[in-house]
Parts: C-alpha cells; sequence; structure tokens
C-alpha cells in the first residue's frame, strides 16, 4: 500500500466509522432503507398523472372595506378626524380639528399639531411666524382654513411610517370636499402627502390637482413655520413661495 503524504498514519478507521454512525444516528438516520421490502431490479411503476383542476369560479369583486371609507361631506370628516375612528384616536393625546371657513379660497395644510397643542393649530413661536406670514399676503387665520394631516402630535414628532399613506389618503379627501382655489402645503410631511414629493422637490411651481367635482386647485409648496424659526435663511425663500400662492388668488 502507498503511504499518503500527510497523512496519520495511525488513525484507527474503525473508531472514524463509528464516528460517523454514531453523527447519523444522533441526526435520526437509524436504518439504511425501509422495513417494506422493495424489488430493487424491477421496473419502476408508471406514476398516475393527477387530472386537471376544474377552472375556478370568476372571483366576485371585494365589497369595500367599511373601515375604509371615508365620509362623504366635510363637516362629517371634521367630526370624524376627531373620533374614535380617527387613526390617531389609541395615540392618548388631544385630537386637534381643521380650523377657518371651510369655504375659504385658501386651504394651508401642514403636519400635525405643535407640542402641547390641545384645542388649535400653529400655536407658540410657530404660529406668531405663521400669522406674519399670512399677514405680508394680506391673509389671516379667520379667511384661510387650516388643516393637518395628522390630528394629533406623533410621540416622536414625525409621521408613523405605519400610517403615512392611509394619513395621506384622508388628507388628499379632505382636500377634495373642501375644494379651495389655492392650497399650501407646509413641510415635508405634507407635500408628500398630497405632492408625493418633499418641499425642495415640489417648490417654485403651481401643480394643479383635479378633483370629481370638476374643480382644480393648484397648489404651492413650502417650508414649515418651524423651520423658518431653525433655518432663518430660508425665509427669503418661503417670501417667494408666498408670492406665488399670493398671484391669482384675489
Amino acid at each position: 500500500m502507498k503511504r499518503v503524504m500527510g497523512a496519520d498514519q495511525n488513525a484507527d478507521w474503525r473508531l472514524a466509522a463509528a464516528s460517523v454512525l454514531e453523527w447519523w444516528q444522533d441526526a435520526g438516520v437509524d436504518v439504511l432503507v425501509g422495513d417494506d421490502p422493495f424489488d430493487w431490479l424491477g421496473g419502476e411503476e408508471p406514476v398516475a398523472l393527477a387530472s386537471p383542476a376544474p377552472p375556478r369560479a370568476a372571483a366576485r369583486p371585494m365589497e369595500p372595506n367599511v373601515a375604509a371609507v371615508l365620509p362623504a361631506t366635510l363637516e362629517e370628516l371634521l367630526a370624524w378626524r376627531i373620533g374614535a375612528a380617527a387613526p390617531e384616536a389609541g395615540w392618548g393625546v388631544p385630537l386637534v380639528t381643521a380650523s377657518g371657513p371651510t369655504d375659504a379660497n385658501l386651504m394651508i395644510l401642514i403636519d400635525c399639531p405643535e407640542r402641547d397643542a390641545t384645542d388649535s393649530l400653529l400655536g407658540g413661536m410657530a404660529g406668531r411666524l405663521f400669522d406674519r406670514m399670512l399677514a405680508a399676503i394680506g391673509r389671516s387665520r379667520d379667511d384661510v382654513h387650516l388643516a393637518s394631516v395628522c390630528a394629533a402630535r406623533p410621540a416622536a414628532g414625525r409621521m408613523p411610517r405605519d400610517l403615512e399613506q392611509r394619513l395621506a389618503e384622508i388628507a388628499r379627501h379632505h382636500l377634495s370636499l373642501a375644494a379651495p382655489k389655492r392650497l399650501l402645503v407646509m413641510g415635508d410631511a405634507a407635500s408628500r402627502a398630497i405632492l408625493s414629493a418633499n418641499v425642495m422637490e415640489a417648490r417654485g411651481r403651481l401643480h394643479a390637482l383635479n378633483h370629481r367635482v370638476a374643480q382644480t386647485t393648484e397648489v404651492v409648496a413650502s417650508f414649515h413655520p418651524r423651520m423658518l424659526l431653525e433655518r432663518p435663511a430660508l425665509k427669503a425663500e418661503a417670501w417667494r413661495d408666498l408670492q406665488l400662492l399670493k398671484r391669482g388668488l384675489e
């Protein structure tokens, strides 16, 4: 027998074989073949082909999800948004409704109420800046319809990813019912809900949205007052957005 270079000549092949058999036994393999006799020399029996399944009946159209059906009027929607069926009702924080006349020709959409807000949108320093922005184009809270994508402030301050699509659907439905001449979306969350784009992608032009009532709303995207407080250099850009919003609105 030839010697194999590097092989351990003292290895006991019996111990190696016993080790392999022990491994298979631990794995649950304790017999080489089944208990039933088998004719190893015989041919294979033909396999019966299964008969084709009968054609399936045409599926009936899915019935609408009752939970997904939204109120048909703006008044009903505003009440629903702060009721027990609202998506944010289980967050354990106050729900804040939209404000201002429902037939205003200018609607403004933000992301959510400010921290500690209980009865109105855009309070505190951001709200004071917002009031000055409206005054700069000759408007006030009394003649605009102010709404938010979220009726309550999320715990993390950002739009929950699992509810983003549903809340955007509600915001678009709200816009369709209000059907204002112009809409100002302030901040990325509001811009994504309506235009499917962040503010920086959507700024600088009018976006036309057609409603089922054969009316068109022109949308302008700009920065949220919170962002302007954090980055005052953006106020010049925001002023240009307000000028675009104002043109043709009177």
